[in-house]
């Protein structure tokens, strides 16, 4: 007995092994939660003040992986729900709305304990952080917006190539092309997002935000607010984030990524993971 708690505490103490100090901080773990009818699989990293991820549309927080580890690098805890149809998560996706959605991370905010938190979302995303900090204002101490889109309209053409991406019946190289033209900036390579959608949520989650005003969810609470635009974002264009803030100015800090589209994590995780960084120790 006397000899496992000697042990454990030379693991803890990093004495034992290099650089065994940082366990804790990297550790991962898997939890459950219910939501109503709905069942969200977590993964949590890490120590710290947490921050949680939502992802864009049709897709999992598989997204960001290397963001967040960047984060619980820098000393924040990575809290990772799979949107309900996504990964491990299961819930109805027939005749809910985007406040459902928000509901599916409200409870998870509740189950850490610890206060309200940081919410990061990226693209379909940022409509569910910004719907969760308007709806429960008390979870939410800051927001981080990726691809925060919503009130300015995409092109015509730009709009068209977005639909195709979720199209089942057309060709694996048909659709790269349509989230080239949509999801990157020139000259970024499109195939790290050629896998990972999920059209039946994609779906679900889009029919989610119709039933919803744009007024219940835009100012997004009443938390500071970053947001990252991306220069080349076809989708969610740069003049919604000039909106944004031209509305909330003791609010919203926006910061320009450049040579990046609405895609944005794979095409700019440098300068992405810096810009969150240094926003979170000034605010």
């Amino acid at each position: 007995m006397l000899f496992a708690r000697a042990l454990a505490a030379f693991i803890a103490a990093g004495l034992l092994f290099p650089g065994s100090s940082s366990f804790a901080a990297t550790a991962e773990r898997q939890q459950t939660v219910k939501a109503g009818d709905a069942t969200i699989h977590v993964t949590i990293r890490g120590q710290g003040e947490p921050i949680v991820f939502i992802p864009s549309l049709g897709r999992g927080v598989e997204d960001f992986d290397d963001l967040s580890k960047r984060l619980v690098a820098a000393g924040y805890q990575a809290v990772l729900p799979d949107p309900r149809g996504m990964g491990r998560s299961t819930g109805p996706l027939e005749n809910i709305t985007l406040h459902d959605l928000s509901e599916d991370v409200a409870v998870v905010i509740r189950l850490l304990g610890s206060g309200p938190v940081i919410v990061l979302g990226h693209a379909h995303g940022n409509r569910v952080a910004r719907m969760l900090a308007a709806d429960h204002p008390e979870l939410v101490r800051r927001t981080i917006l990726l691809a925060a889109g919503g009130m300015v309209p995409r092109s015509r053409g730009t709009d068209v190539a977005f639909r195709r991406v979720f199209d089942p019946s057309i060709s694996e190289e048909d659709r790269l092309a349509a989230i080239q033209r949509s999801f990157f900036a020139k000259g970024n390579d499109a195939k790290v997002w050629q896998k990972g959608w999920n059209f039946k949520v994609a779906a679900a989650q889009t029919a989610a935000v119709s039933k919803i005003p744009l007024s219940a969810w835009w100012s997004g609470g009443s938390a500071p607010i970053l947001v990252l635009q991306a220069m080349e974002d076809a989708i969610a264009v740069p003049e919604n984030a000039r909106r944004l803030a031209a509305e909330f100015p003791t609010r919203v800090t926006v910061i320009d990524i450049p040579n990046s589209g609405h895609a944005m994590l794979p095409e700019q995780p440098d300068k992405i993971a810096d810009a969150i960084v240094n926003w979170l120790r000034r605010h």
